[in-house]
């Protein structure tokens, strides 16, 4: 496989290889992702296979918006609506109920998804364009060093993924900070780029 590597502007390819169940090596503002269409068992199970991550892990959904959250989520709670207006774009995942859309495949059996919305104007355009949410762990090896280029996500998957979009280098270089938000309380499940400190403020928790 040719992995093409797409430095300007122009999607068309890569919103194929999303839509057709292929992997697109995509910028975030955090790290870069593994992107393929999160409603396509195959295309996750693809995911899964090049990156050698156990499937007893779940992978998280990238959304272009809080509206496109809501048709995989089986509800969005307040809070999670907050959080949502505040930070996104930006560098939170929120985890919330899952509805029937998301195979099981993503969520690793479990009954709650996460949704970012990532702060890149590529990938965000890629997502609308193509009109699916992405499957996008991290672009890398599992147990590797995060991708904070596209030259790194090569380093890793050249020849094995259809396409990679060079969105120059990632601004924050660490991941998100994933959150599980019930009725009128959140959870960190892994403190990334996002404080503390800023959930609670925008939540109005002292």
């Amino acid at each position: 496989m040719n992995t093409v590597v797409i430095k300007n502007n122009d999607l068309t390819y890569a919103i194929e290889v999303l839509r057709n169940g292929g992997l697109v090596g995509v910028p975030t503002e955090t790290v870069y992702g593994l992107a393929g269409n999160g409603l396509n068992a195959d295309a996750v199970a693809k995911i899964y296979e090049v990156k050698g991550r156990p499937e007893v892990k779940p992978l998280s959904l990238l959304v272009p918006s809080l509206e496109v959250a809501a048709t995989v989520c089986a509800e969005i709670p307040q809070a999670a609506r907050i959080l949502a207006e505040k930070f996104w774009p930006g560098p939170l995942t929120l985890v919330l109920p899952k509805n029937d859309s998301v195979p099981d495949i993503v969520t690793a059996g479990g009954d709650t998804i996460g949704v970012r919305c990532p702060d890149h104007p590529l990938t965000l355009a890629l997502l609308r364009e193509a009109g699916v949410p992405a499957a996008a762990p991290s672009a890398n090896v599992s147990d590797m060093p995060s991708p904070k280029c596209a030259d790194d996500v090569l380093s890793y998957f050249d020849g094995k993924i259809e396409c990679v979009i060079d969105g120059g280098k990632c601004e924050l270089g660490v991941e998100s900070t994933l959150v599980l938000l019930t009725d009128g309380s959140y959870k960190i499940l892994r403190q990334g780029a996002l404080s503390e400190d800023d959930i609670k403020e925008a939540l109005g928790i002292t």
